[in-house]
């Protein structure tokens, strides 16, 4: 599931549990496939933000390209990594925080 994410709620989004986050902007084709990916995995909830809408957010977090993700723990940053990712690298990455 995707939930949008934007500089007025994002931080009540990460503040509690595991949190992936990905930056994206709508002409990155990468990130359009990646939406895919989020869209096959239900149970994942996953915050996405418009790099475009939010450079506030894009800044603070150091993005420098599309798509990135960021997971927090408890608001916390825990890892930080950009490319598209398919769902199978996805499932290794993300147990690793749980």
């Amino acid at each position: 599931m995707i939930v949008e994410l934007n500089e007025d709620n994002f931080q009540e989004n990460i503040s509690e549990g595991l949190k992936v986050v990905v930056f994206s902007a709508t002409w990155c084709k990468f990130c359009q496939k990646q939406d895919e990916v989020f869209n096959s995995l239900p149970d994942i909830k996953v915050g996405k933000v418009d790099g475009d809408k939010n450079p506030t957010l894009v800044s603070k977090y150091d993005v420098v390209g599309f798509p990135t993700f960021v997971i927090f723990k408890n608001g916390e940053e825990v890892t930080h990594f950009s490319g598209y990712k398919n769902k199978y690298e996805l499932m290794d990455i993300l147990p690793k925080y749980i």
